[in-house]
This record gives structure tokens, sequence and C-alpha cells, in this order.
């Protein structure tokens, strides 16, 4: 017969059994900070007054070589001027506006780093922790999207946009201002290099969880709407032709949007940056 338990036996048996350790709660949903309206707007006023000083010490800077710069801006146009014609100004002041335009112009592209690092932070108050750290490479790769579409402005979509109009009106003498010559060229080169941060947005807002790669292919005839209406309202002309050369490039950079929220976009499984649970964006 097996010896009777003893009753310190028993304790000490009971006493191995040790409670499973408690499940980790989940962390608490980050607050963001509120402000109220007066506060927005007066962050609103300081950030623009940076803006705004930014832009004048660069056009300043750019008003030294508002010379040569209009020189080659007009150099587009050079080639389908008669030989030995010039632009024309018809105003004593005029000449003076036009380099104003030209060094204001060339202040925007100078200074757009600046922008875009106040317009960051001027929203970062409104993102979460983890989503504030994208602000370098907005400000490093919005300043590179920004040039490049000043650059296939002036390089393609402006030439190709300047021999299509002059070869419609090709029995007309030339007789073209240099005012209504620049803006025209400011129109197109600051409209394509505004729409060539479409990629960027599209990043942004699938990293952020609004919007998801699947989403914006099963909406994609609604882009090309707004897309093509966006380039109606842009285009210095009502031309078909001109109308492409803004809309076509823009439609590439939206699928190109689109391939880059695929790749590095927050995945599906990934939860909301406010309350940690999995799930697809709202959108």
């Amino acid at each position: 017969m097996s010896a009777p338990r003893s009753a310190a036996g028993i304790v000490e048996r009971s006493g191995a059994r040790r409670t499973p350790p408690r499940p980790p709660e989940p962390p608490e949903p980050e607050e963001l900070p509120s402000m109220s309206l007066l506060e927005h707007l007066e962050e609103l006023r300081y950030r623009l007054s940076w803006v705004a000083g930014a832009v004048f010490v660069s056009f300043l800077s750019c008003w030294y070589f508002a010379r040569a710069i209009y020189r080659f801006l007009e150099a587009p146009i050079r080639p389908f001027l008669p030989e030995g014609q010039r632009l024309v100004v018809l105003g004593v002041a005029d000449a003076f506006l036009l380099y104003v335009k030209v060094a204001l112009l060339t202040s925007l592209f100078v200074s757009a780093p600046v922008i875009l690092y106040h317009l960051w932070r001027f929203v970062a108050p409104g993102l979460y922790r983890q989503e504030r750290r994208y602000g370098l490479g907005f400000i490093v790769f919005g300043s590179l999207l920004f040039l490049a579409g000043g650059a296939f402005a002036y390089y393609v979509a402006f030439p190709y946009t300047v021999e299509f109009l002059l070869g419609v009106g090709s029995e007309f003498t030339l007789a073209i201002t240099g005012a209504s010559y620049l803006s025209f060229l400011m129109t197109i080169i600051l409209g394509l290099a505004l729409m060539f941060e479409l990629p960027l947005v599209i990043f942004f807002l699938a990293r952020v969880g609004v919007v998801t790669p699947r989403f914006l292919m099963r909406n994609f005839r609604w882009a090309v709407l707004i897309v093509f209406v966006v380039a109606a309202i842009i285009t210095p002309t009502p031309d078909v032709f001109t109308l492409c050369l803004f809309a076509l490039p823009t439609l590439g950079l939206y699928l190109l949007g689109v391939g880059v929220a695929a790749l590095f976009g927050r995945p599906s499984w990934q939860g909301s940056p406010e309350t940690g649970e999995a799930g697809e964006p709202a959108i």
C-alpha cells in the first residue's frame, strides 16, 4: 500500500500550479493634439509668411539672372520666328514686368523645398507619429517631381505645343508679344509641375490608409474623367492636342502612383493608426 499523502505534499503540489500570464493589454490609441480654428489660422499665417519670405529671397537672387533666364525660356520659340525677329513688347513697362515674371517663375522652383517643408509642417499635427516620419521623403521627392514636371513641360510638352499651334496659323505673319508668350509658357510649366506631384499624393494617401490600390484601379474611369477636366481647365488653349499633352502624362503618373502605392503602401493586414486593429481602409 502506498503511503498516505501528507497535507504538506498536497499544498506543495497545489502551489506548483501557476496561473497563466495575462495577455498584454493593447496600446492606447495615440491622441492627436487639438487646435481651435484661430490656432489653425495663426499656424497658416505663420507658414505662409515663411513661404513668402523664401520666395522673396529666391526672387531677389533670380532677378540678377533674369535676362539670362529669359533667353533660356525664349529658346523653344526661336526656331519658329522669322530670321532676325524677336518677341515684341507693346508698352514702356512691359519689359520690366516680363523680367519680374521670369524671376518669380524661377523663384518658385528654387524655393520648392521650403514650400513643401512648411506645407508638411502645417499638416503634420493632424498625423500620427508613424505617419510623420515620411516628412523628409515628402519634401525630397516632392521637390524632384516638381522639377521633373517643369523639365518635361519645357523640353517636351511646350515645344510640341508651339510647333502644332504655329503650324495651324502658318499663313499668318507672326507678331508674338513677350508677355503673351511668357504667360502661355508659365501656364504649361506650372500646370505640369503640379500634375507631376500626383504619384506623391497617391502614395501618401495610400500609406496613411485613406485609399488602396484596388480602390484606385476600380475607379480608374472616374480618374480619367477628372484628369481630363482638370487638364481642360489648366490648358491655355482649347485644342485637343494640348489637352492630350496635359492629360496623357498625368494618367501615366496616376498609374505610376497606383504601382508605388501597391509596393510601398500600407499592407492590408496592418491596423489603423488610431485603433491598432487590422482591416482595410475606409476607402
